[in-house]
């Protein structure tokens, strides 16, 4: 299915230079000359390699027909993750280096959806926020300054990312897993 360059989100696999690519990171571009782009960051579905990569907004993608399919995390071991279909409760399972990063954020019983080519597991989307808990983080300085005012928190899954001052230890965070990035504390 073709889409326009605009179109291409993270998560999307599209087909390019003979290969499907799992897209990982979009920005859109408008410079003061010249015309907009889409500066995209693929990664290889079959190769696992990288890519960066420019598309005119008005340059057309072939979008893969993959099937999407909702599972439930079950558990992982040292290479594989274990997915249940929540409607025919069928097991797949799915490498974790292709997983990459999200893998950390695999809790039991998580509904994720699983991009499927031919019944065979491609890419993973998270629900956008998750909730994780401050293992241990920083404290405050006083007298800090605005402008560096996050400071890093190490999180219950071994995570670690910038959260703002008044974030402690223990404290139960929402974070977006698109871009492991802090959202909101939660009460």
């Amino acid at each position: 299915m073709k889409i326009t360059a605009n179109e291409i989100k993270p998560g999307m696999i599209i087909e390019h230079k003979n290969d499907l690519w799992n897209v990982l990171k979009t920005q859109h571009v408008k410079p003061g000359k010249g015309g907009a782009f889409n500066q995209v960051e693929l990664k290889s579905v079959i190769k696992g390699t990288k890519l960066n990569e420019r598309f005119r907004s008005s340059e057309n993608v072939e979008k893969a027909e993959v099937d999407e399919k909702k599972f439930n995390f079950l558990y992982s071991d040292d290479k594989f993750s274990y997915f249940m279909d929540n409607v025919s409760f069928e097991q797949i399972s799915m490498l974790n280096k292709l997983i990459g990063d999200k893998f950390k954020l695999l809790k039991e019983n998580l509904e994720v959806t699983i991009s499927m080519l031919e019944e065979k597991p491609l890419s993973i989307e998270l629900p956008k926020n998750i909730n994780c808990i401050v293992e241990s983080t920083d404290a405050v300085v006083k007298g800090q300054t605005a402008a560096s005012s996050y400071k890093p928190a190490k999180l219950d899954n071994g995570l670690t990312i910038s959260v703002p001052p008044f974030i402690e230890s223990g404290d139960k965070i929402v974070i977006d897993s698109r871009n492991l990035e802090y959202v909101k504390k939660n009460s």
